[in-house]
């Protein structure tokens, strides 16, 4: 049976880890897909770590679907889902958030369309068809915008949404690149590698999005965003 390799990057989300887990576990997948859950503990320090074994414990006893590993030190979102990647056995694989800004419902969407398609690598737009993006702010849109046009030009892709969380790929093509960045250079950086791969195109399908800011635990910044500029040009050129 076919698996798909679900990874969930953690640091500090006590208080979204549960209700995320509650989804994940919840969604049954298209195609017969069995699922994989691993949760990658960036080194909280907010207790997200016990919330999730918790979680874990309560599970019905033989539902070995699901587990969790801890980073020694924090390192960062790139580092996590990389560790993830290492992980990994299922055919294919995807990265989750552990907040509420995206509906895990649409990780079916991008399996359904690899699967049709025989695509090795989809892509989930929060730019393509009706989503849930009015409350973006200007500047992360606008932000957003930029870096994935930069990215195109650069990679000869052409889609619209290169920092989207939602990454499906085929888990020999993932675990074949040799990723470095640790935080969210991660993005751009894994884009450009998969371009650099003959015959990969990598597609899209619009997903719902619900942004939250910085009050609600978002930690991307500005300083991210010099940085991922720095990484589509080094990893596309170089």
């Amino acid at each position: 049976m076919a698996k798909l390799s679900i990874i969930i990057p953690v640091f500090n989300e006590s208080k979204t880890i549960v209700e995320v887990l509650l989804k994940i576990t919840d969604l049954g997948l298209f195609h017969g897909f069995e699922k994989e859950i691993i949760l990658v503990d960036d080194c909280s320090s907010d207790g997200s770590d016990r919330l999730i074994d918790n979680f874990i414990q309560k599970l019905p006893a033989g539902d070995s679907n699901i587990r969790l590993i801890r980073q020694k030190v924090n390192q960062g979102k790139g580092a996590a889902v990389r560790r993830g990647i290492e992980a990994a056995t299922g055919d294919y694989l995807i990265p989750q958030d552990a907040d509420l800004e995206l509906d895990p419902g649409d990780i079916n969407v991008l399996l359904d369309y690899a699967i049709a398609h025989d695509s090795m690598v989809v892509y989930g737009s929060r730019f393509l068809g009706r989503t849930a993006i009015s409350d973006m702010g200007v500047l992360q849109k606008a932000a957003n915008l930029f870096l994935t046009r930069l990215s195109n030009v650069l990679s000869g892709q052409k889609i619209t949404d290169m920092e989207t969380c939602y990454k499906l790929i085929k888990t020999s093509v993932a675990k074949s690149l040799r990723l470095r960045e640790n935080r969210f250079g991660f993005e751009p950086e894994i884009t450009a590698k998969l371009s650099k791969i003959k015959g990969i195109r990598i597609a899209e399908v619009p997903i719902s999005y619900f942004p939250r800011n910085k009050a609600a635990g978002k930690k991307i910044n500005w300083k991210d965003g010099v940085k991922a500029m720095y990484c589509i040009v080094r990893y596309n050129l170089f």
